[in-house]
């Protein structure tokens, strides 16, 4: 775990809180001992905003698209939900 940053701190070296944030991952700001803020690279926010993949789309673009597969469930024999 990477040690958190006093507000303070981190506003008096920003830039190396900055850098740690590109290099090492997400930096802990703490205001009176309690984690306010995190600051992570640009690279680290994009991988956590990206849109989620669309499963409809991704099976339309796998190998087995044009076969014809037969998807449909069996309603016969209910499935064991373990409950």
């Amino acid at each position: 775990m990477v040690e958190p940053w006093q507000l303070q701190e981190a506003k008096n070296k920003f830039s190396s809180l900055v850098e740690r944030a590109q290099h090492d991952g997400p930096q802990v700001v703490t205001r009176h001992g309690k984690e306010v803020v995190v600051v992570l690279s640009a690279d680290d926010y994009h991988k956590l905003t990206r849109p989620k993949k669309n499963l409809a789309k991704f099976m339309k673009k796998s190998a087995l698209s044009g076969m014809d597969i037969n998807i449909s469930r069996d309603e016969k024999t209910p499935r064991d939900l373990g409950v």
